[in-house]
């Protein structure tokens, strides 16, 4: 049997955009990554990554559901995408409104024929679904937006492995805030969020970047081809480093190896490796 473990992160670069300091955004992840932990030990990858990213969501300190950041003409549109690496399936909202969490609606688009979903018919898809209209606005995000106070960065992920060797991974965000109208980020792509049998890897940082890097799927096809989940990173790292692209990166291969890594200034994240050790940063 697998030994189930967990990582999550709340988002990379520097503090712009947190509505706290580090020190209650690391406070709040570390109990997130607890209580998903708990979830992961009683069910499976996929739905402790459903879970733990919607415990990032409803937590007003990350840049995804409650709290996410406002685009330049003063709305919330939210991206999420989710995969099981089981079943090899992705689905995702991308730049839906109004609601509390976009990962649930990624989740029912998991039984769909179409898997990924923009705009405002993803907004009509979770009123059908039954999910009712949500503010997901916060004062401190409203007062950045007034401000003009944009940034770069502002995602939550979450990767797992369960005691079956299922590896599942999923991606949120709010975006980077004050962006374009209809800007697609990495989140609801396989660029920024990626699982199968042989390893889960959820990106943040710059969206476009992530993109052209095709940062989460190549991460993970390294490993399948034989690469450590650590050295597939690194190299992944390395080649982002040279077109001075600033993204970071968790992930969980098939053995149980755990990796974080980054070009930003940090990177903030979580984990259980199921030996009693929780490590914090």
């Amino acid at each position: 049997m697998t030994i189930p473990k967990l990582i999550i992160h709340g988002g990379a670069g520097s503090l712009e955009g947190n509505l706290s300091g580090k020190a209650d955004l690391q406070k709040s992840l570390n109990e997130i990554c607890k209580n998903t932990y708990k979830v992961l030990l009683k069910t499976n990858s996929y739905q402790a990554v459903l879970r733990g990213i919607c415990y990032l969501e409803n937590n007003q300190l990350f840049n995804a559901g409650t709290g996410s950041k406002l685009q330049s003409d003063g709305r919330i549109r939210m991206s999420a995408g989710i995969m099981d690496g089981n079943l090899n399936k992705f689905s995702g909202v991308i730049n839906i409104q109004k609601v509390k969490n976009p990962i649930l609606i990624a989740d029912h688009l998991q039984k769909e024929k179409h898997t990924v979903i923009a705009d405002n018919k993803a907004t009509l898809l979770a009123r059908n679904l039954g999910f009712p209209v949500y503010n997901p606005l916060v004062e401190k995000r409203w007062n950045e937006y007034i401000k003009n106070q944009i940034g770069n960065y502002g995602t939550v992920g979450v990767v797992a492995l369960d005691s079956k060797g299922n590896i599942s991974a999923g991606t949120s965000t709010g975006g980077i805030g004050g962006e374009t109208p209809g800007r697609v980020s990495d989140s609801p792509t396989v660029a920024g969020n990626y699982a199968n049998k042989y390893a889960g890897v959820s990106a943040t940082g710059v969206g476009e970047q992530i993109i052209n890097s095709g940062v989460a799927t190549k991460i993970v096809t390294r490993v399948e081809d034989g690469l450590s989940l650590k050295r597939s990173v690194n190299k992944t790292i390395n080649e982002a480093k040279k077109l001075n692209y600033k993204f970071g990166v968790i992930g969980i291969s098939y053995t149980g190896e755990i990796c974080v890594e980054k070009t930003t200034d940090t990177i903030f994240y979580a984990w259980h490796d199921g030996k009693d050790n929780e490590v914090f940063h």
